[in-house]
């Protein structure tokens, strides 16, 4: 297990294995992808406005989507609380991170940053990992209107329905946990033993699910968030005049969303392409062009999020190698928290059982 782990540390090994990723995408796109002649006439009658359109809905989703997040931060940290300029910069790194690091690893990322930018020695670290989470359990409530949206108006496949419900089960585990997790914070961190409070600072994190105006405006700007991702992907469907109604721009939104799961290569090229593809079949759009169309999609999106990431990155004055450097950082940090979480675990358990055994003994 260490030589699999020093393994993955090395930068050497690690760009090798995306190099070979790579490759083989390449060849599997080359060897089972569509018709390219039908790709390449697709991209030449293109009207290229609709896509700027896209682009514009998809940065609006980023801010309110931001927004959203501070609104998860300030309930979790106390004055003095970072600002939405400093909060929608960490965020658009995240999104960079998510785009260029492996296992979506913005999420610490972003953590990092905007770490940064409150006074050390407060545990902001532990607090803002728990506003993280919170923030994706949002989610869950534009994805439950989405799927139920799909389910009542969308030509649906039959292999998309088990991609669907594997979603609303991890979904539904989520927001348990946290909900579970949110209702044994206290106000304040507890004292004492060091993995205490560090599980007590990451449950403050969920603070945002005791206040229910705060969590209902944080919900509603997700939900925001997505109508303007859904409004995206169908105006994205006007610049290749694929004549298709929005119950189908929902149907791509999500399959694309379920395909971007779990990374398993860069980006997810070709997977995520024939999950937009293979769907617009029912609506009668040729695989080749709904290929052309997943990949104009991804290009929307990865346009915006290291667009909005390289300049957040300027902005805060660091390099690429300096944030994967902090990533590392956290990740460490985040395992620590882990490792240390289970021990306590582990000490109340036998604890607990001493006690019992005394008692019982009496």
């Amino acid at each position: 297990m260490t030589f699999l782990k020093a393994l993955y540390v090395n930068p050497w090994m690690r760009g090798l294995g995306v190099l070979a990723t790579l490759v083989v995408t390449l060849l599997v796109l080359w060897w089972r992808g569509p018709e390219w002649d039908t790709v390449y006439d697709a991209f030449a009658s293109v009207t290229w406005r609709w896509v700027l359109l896209a682009v514009l809905l998809n940065l609006l989703s980023v801010g309110v989507r931001a927004w959203a997040w501070n609104l998860t931060i300030h309930q979790a940290i106390p004055e003095p609380q970072p600002g939405f300029r400093n909060v929608f910069s960490a965020f658009g790194v995240g999104l960079l991170g998510n785009a260029v690091l492996p296992a979506r690893a913005g999420e610490l990322a972003r953590v990092a940053v905007l770490r940064g930018h409150l006074p050390e020695g407060t545990g902001a670290g532990a607090k803002l990992l728990g506003t993280v989470f919170a923030h994706r359990v949002f989610d869950i409530f534009p994805i439950a209107l989405l799927v139920v949206y799909v389910l009542l108006t969308a030509k649906l496949p039959h292999w998309a329905v088990t991609g669907i419900v594997v979603v609303g089960l991890v979904g539904l585990g989520l927001l348990t946990i946290a909900m579970l997790s949110a209702r044994r914070a206290g106000t304040e961190p507890v004292h004492g033993q060091t993995a205490r409070r560090l599980l007590a600072m990451a449950r403050q994190g969920l603070a945002v699910l005791r206040v229910p105006s705060a969590a209902i405006a944080a919900i509603l700007c997700q939900i925001v968030g997505w109508t303007l991702q859904l409004l995206a992907v169908w105006v994205a469907t006007e610049a290749f005049d694929l004549d298709v109604p929005l119950p189908a721009a929902a149907l791509v939104l999500l399959l694309m969303n379920i395909a971007t799961i779990f990374p398993l290569w860069p980006g997810n090229v070709g997977l995520l392409q024939a999950a937009v593809a293979f769907p617009l079949a029912q609506y009668g759009v040729p695989y080749g062009t709904g290929f052309a169309y997943g990949l104009v999609l991804q290009a929307i999106e990865m346009s915006v999020g290291v667009g909005v990431g390289v300049v957040m990155l300027a902005r805060e004055g660091l390099s690429f190698a300096a944030l994967k450097r902090m990533e590392e950082e956290e990740e460490e940090e985040a395992e620590e928290l882990v490792d240390d979480a289970v021990a306590a675990s582990e000490h109340e358990a036998e604890r607990e059982a001493v006690l019992t055994e005394g008692r019982s003994r009496r």
